[in-house]
């Protein structure tokens, strides 16, 4: 996946093939933020603009700004997965939650 990164903000990024630009689209907030270039450099200075932009008008409207992820992260799985990575969390004497942040950080 293609992607930048600017003020905690996260963004995938698509080449449009009809228009051939870059086009940007901030990820894991409600607020609809996106951005293009037709260059790395004029996507990357767009981008930061867009979200500099975002925080001005939070700040100018009151609101606080989004935040991509809490880092929360809620989970249905069957039991028996369940009980597999408790056993496994047990095994390495961590909590389940230690362990499976370990698994999900060595998984990108």
């Amino acid at each position: 996946m293609n992607s930048m990164t600017y003020k905690g903000y996260t963004a995938r990024i698509d080449f449009d093939e009809s228009d051939n630009i870059f086009v940007g689209r901030v990820l894991g907030i409600k607020d609809n933020i996106s951005f293009h270039g037709k260059s790395v450099s004029e996507l990357t200075k767009d981008f930061h603009a867009a979200i500099e932009h975002y925080l001005v008008d939070c700040k100018a409207t009151g609101r606080k700004p989004e935040r991509s992820y809490s880092g929360n992260l809620m989970l249905r799985i069957s039991p028996d997965v369940h009980a597999h990575v408790a056993t496994r969390a047990a095994v390495h004497r961590k909590s389940i939650n230690e362990w499976v942040e370990e698994v999900l950080a060595n998984a990108r």
